[in-house]
């Protein structure tokens, strides 16, 4: 079916169970930022492809709301798809439900299938809908009886990691978070995101694309630990050393009947990270503590262990963009370089490193125009070919075994101009202020987005996505609970953080400008006033300065990308050959 002829039939079904607005969020039972194609939902209805983002659909109208990230993208695959794109006003709100209770009767029906809703967008629906009368039904799957060729639960294999690699024991990581769970004297605590499972229990998969997670539930209580996984993926050895630390196997549907058979007093789960099909199953005699995962706030702060992988990740990283941005450079003149052939030269320079396992994200690799796209993702339709002219920036990142990268840079590629010097000068600029910050203990990530945006702002300039995000360990690319954006997330930076910083700006038509380096936050001193902390700069790639304008940099900026082209070259190096350190001794020159 073509995606109009999809939406007629949505609507009909709509009409037979008597539901008048149905929602489709992007999602899964685990409540994913990137989805086994089993679940990309929005994908098959409307055919957008984007990772964020709402259907909602009634007899007169059928749009998809998102944010700015998406709005070029969205207007050109829901052409023709009987879906509209709205714009929404604030990232991450549920605005679809509040325009169906503007737009529907009393008396009305809104269906959402359950499994694909967590607990705080059920929440966030009801609440927009019941005070206008409208009914809210959560167990409204309308799609699986209409996607014929649905694929199926992923089914590879699942492994375990050494604790030579993790820094942490499964066992000791468990009792971690009883502890935690002792201290506020809850029961049970049942754990729905892939990325804390896969954190618990040392264990990584394939069941999603560039996240190495593994589908899966885990229901903790005071003695027990169950892990609710498709068996099958699991071998002989892996479930033995599972049941060494205390872990039982079970089947992966059976999570719903063990919820529903549950006889504690409390159970804990997070309502960002849990389903709402799930969260129904509990029985309402349990008490239901709605809080953040204990192990979300664990896994953000990394061991030494992990440190010391990723800092050598880093150079394996920096390597494979050495070459990568070399052999652009020497390639581009002869005309057969486009978006979609130089990220597969990237995937596979990186997957001559030690410990590659996949891309950490679709590479953005955007030309001119498509670079202004902060989310551009290149199809054969959009392909565009590279010329000697022009800024390429190219956002990608790698899964490693021994850590996860993620870094964006922008090259021109001929004809530079004096406005696209000074756009890229002050994008640096907001780097290098972000990367120097010293900052009090305490500091939450709203702070140090607005000391990235300061040069930036001073300029009347500024971009629409945040400053930074967390970074996991060979895990997810994106990792909470701190972030970098003007949102007042109440979570400190502790030390042993991985965030991004990368800032950008974007000239929509014409070009676009982002810097990404990834940094650790790490304490410094101690004294009368308190506990500072600053960041160590983990990214090992050269920051290209032929694009900067001195004139708009204080000699501290100077100093400090110096410095940084400096480390760079005396890190890389070693593992180059003779030619390619040349190449790059030349990109990593001081500048005056």
């Amino acid at each position: 079916m073509k995606h109009i002829e999809k939406l007629t039939a949505i609507r009909s079904l709509m009409k037979q169970q008597g539901i008048d607005g149905y929602i489709i969020p992007s999602s899964d039972p685990h409540i994913s930022e990137y989805l086994p194609e089993r679940y990309k939902c929005i994908e098959w209805a409307s055919g957008f492809t984007g990772s964020a983002g709402t259907l909602a659909i009634t007899q007169d109208f059928a749009g998809l709301w998102t944010d700015s990230r998406y709005f070029v993208q969205a207007e050109e695959q829901l052409a023709g798809s009987g879906f509209e794109l709205v714009k929404l006003k604030v990232q991450g709100n549920a605005e679809y439900a509040e325009w169906l209770a503007q737009t529907l009767p009393t008396g009305s029906l809104v269906g959402f299938d359950g499994n694909l809703a967590s607990l705080q967008v059920a929440q966030a629906v009801q609440q927009s809908l019941m005070p206008f009368g409208i009914k809210v039904a959560g167990h409204a799957d309308l799609l699986s009886s209409l996607w014929a060729d649905r694929p199926s639960l992923p089914s590879a294999p699942a492994y375990l990691l050494d604790e030579s690699t993790t820094g942490q024991s499964t066992v000791s990581k468990i009792a971690a978070v009883r502890q935690s769970l002792t201290k506020d004297r809850i029961a049970a605590h049942l754990i729905s995101s892939l990325d804390d499972l896969a954190w618990l229990l040392n264990i990584r998969g394939q069941d999603v694309p560039c996240n190495p997670v593994v589908l899966g539930f885990v229901l903790l209580t005071a003695t027990d630990t169950s892990l609710y996984i498709e068996p099958t993926k699991l071998d002989t050895d892996v479930v033995a050393s599972l049941a060494a630390s205390g872990v039982q196997v079970k089947p992966y549907l059976q999570v719903y009947n063990d919820i529903k058979a549950l006889t504690v007093d409390t159970i804990l789960l997070d309502p960002k990270r849990t389903c709402f099909a799930v969260y129904d199953q509990i029985p309402k005699h349990i008490l239901i503590v709605e809080k953040l995962n204990p192990s979300t706030s664990l896994k953000a702060i990394k061991n030494e262990v992990e440190i010391n992988h990723t800092r050598q990740t880093m150079i394996q990283d920096g390597v494979a963009m050495t070459r990568f941005f070399k052999w652009v450079e020497e390639e581009v003149a002869g005309g057969e370089l486009t978006e979609l052939s130089i990220a597969k030269k990237l995937r596979g320079l990186r997957a001559d490193r030690p410990g590659f396992v996949d891309v950490s994200f679709n590479t953005i690799a955007g030309y001119l125009e498509h670079g202004a796209l902060p989310h551009y993702s290149a199809t054969e339709e959009s392909n565009a070919q590279l010329f000697s002219k022009g800024l390429l920036l190219v956002d990608s990142g790698g899964q490693y075994k021994t850590g996860t990268t993620d870094i964006t840079r922008v090259i021109s590629l001929g004809g530079l101009t004096q406005a696209e010097k000074e756009d890229y000068t002050i994008v640096l600029k907001g780097t290098i202020e972000g990367s120097q910050a010293v900052f009090p203990k305490g500091t939450r990530g709203y702070q140090i987005d607005a000391i990235t945006r300061r040069p930036i702002w001073e300029t009347m300039r500024n971009y629409g996505h945040g400053t930074g995000h967390g970074v996991g360990f060979f895990l997810n690319v994106h990792e909470g609970p701190h972030t970098f954006n003007p949102s007042n997330v109440d979570v400190a930076i502790e030390a042993g953080m991985i965030t991004s910083i990368e800032p950008g700006l974007y000239r929509i038509g014409k070009y676009g400008i982002r810097i990404e380096n990834l940094v650790l936050s790490k304490h410094i001193e101690a004294n009368e006033f308190g506990e500072f902390m600053d960041f160590e700069t983990l990214t090992l790639c050269y920051i290209a300065t032929d694009l900067v304008d001195t004139s708009l940099l204080a000699q501290s900026h100077i100093d400090w990308l110096n410095a940084y082209n400096k480390a760079v070259y005396e890190r890389i190096s070693p593992l180059l050959e003779m030619e390619e350190c040349e190449w790059l001794a030349d990109k990593c020159k001081a500048i005056s």
